[in-house]
């Protein structure tokens, strides 16, 4: 059995060709100012682009929809696309909390974070790609696995709500104790390089552990997430694009919120919630089908909810 979907061979070219193309942009015209510290003007400017996209996209997507094959079709496509979004976009500030964790560890200079979350973000587009791709083929050829990814997002959301307050001890971390283990590290950091050859002999520098620890939590959030979209839609094409725009905007999300991200530490419990309820609403499919908006309007009063109740309990003059 294929999963129906309204993208053509032309739409997803043209959707990738837009992905390369903005890309190039960051990497090869923006990068050119060299090593920087991001500004939180320039952080939001770049936030508003991506999401400016983002709905310009969906936009386009339902006019063409609604031209060609009606506005009933048009109107659920462009509701699953900006559902998955809100979605993808909300479980996405998760990553945020793990990259300042990352960077407050190695203290990484404010002028480096860039180019390593641009390499992040290049790696979690790849890795979303390959796992929406099996994700498709398996919802395809067995159904039963959405009651399996409604389970296994169940019960992360149980666990993200029992340890949202626990921080992870990363001197412990598998990974990173194999790579001092195995490879030759420098104490400093020599610019934006991941590696340096001393006397002979190449060296990683700690941007370079760092790099790969953001690429070992992308993996494991998109774990979380590309189950969380197919329980609003089956169909490749929004699945990708919903997805694939959320992490473009990541990096300048990053940005924008890294100075206030512990004012909203409640909202990590939010988002636990959020993954218990998509969870729910897999695993009872096959007998009550929570429409789109309903399950949209669910999740919006989540995150606004935890937001709300962050910035009161943190607001300045507050006690802890």
């Amino acid at each position: 059995m294929m999963l129906e979907s309204v993208g053509t061979w032309w739409m997803w070219t043209g959707f990738i060709l837009l992905v390369i193309v903005m890309l190039a942009v960051d990497m090869f015209l923006l990068g050119r100012k060299g090593a920087h510290k991001v500004s939180a003007r320039e952080a939001a400017v770049w936030s508003l682009v991506w999401v400016t996209m983002a709905l310009l996209f969906n936009a386009a997507l339902w006019w063409y929809l609604d031209g060609n094959f009606g506005r009933e079709l048009a109107n659920q496509k462009a509701l699953e696309f900006f559902t998955g979004y809100l979605i993808e976009k909300s479980l996405a500030v998760d990553n945020i909390f793990v990259f300042l964790m990352l960077f407050s560890y190695f203290a990484v200079p404010a002028e480096y974070q860039r180019r390593v979350l641009l390499y992040g973000v290049l790696g979690a587009i790849v890795m979303r790609a390959v796992m929406i791709l099996l994700g498709v083929w398996l919802i395809a050829k067995f159904h039963w696995i959405l009651y399996f990814f409604g389970l296994f997002l169940l019960i992360t959301g149980v666990k993200m709500l029992i340890f949202a307050g626990h921080e992870p001890d990363l001197d412990k971390n598998p990974i990173l104790r194999w790579m001092r283990g195995h490879l030759k590290i420098t104490r400093e950091y020599h610019g934006e390089r991941f590696f340096v050859w001393k006397d002979g002999i190449r060296y990683a520098t700690p941007l370079f552990l760092v790099l790969v620890l953001i690429e070992v939590s992308d993996l494991i959030f998109a774990v979380d997430s590309i189950p969380a979209i197919f329980a609003i839609t089956h169909d490749p094409f929004i699945v990708f694009t919903s997805n694939i725009f959320a992490i473009l905007g990541l990096r300048a999300m990053y940005f924008l919120l890294a100075d206030i991200a512990p004012r909203f530490h409640l909202l990590k419990y939010g988002l636990a919630l959020v993954l218990a309820f998509i969870g729910v609403k897999m695993l009872i499919v096959d007998f009550f089908k929570i429409p789109v908006l309903a399950a949209l309007a669910v999740v919006a009063l989540i995150l606004a909810i935890s937001v709300i109740l962050s910035i009161i309990k943190t607001r300045p003059g507050k006690p802890a």
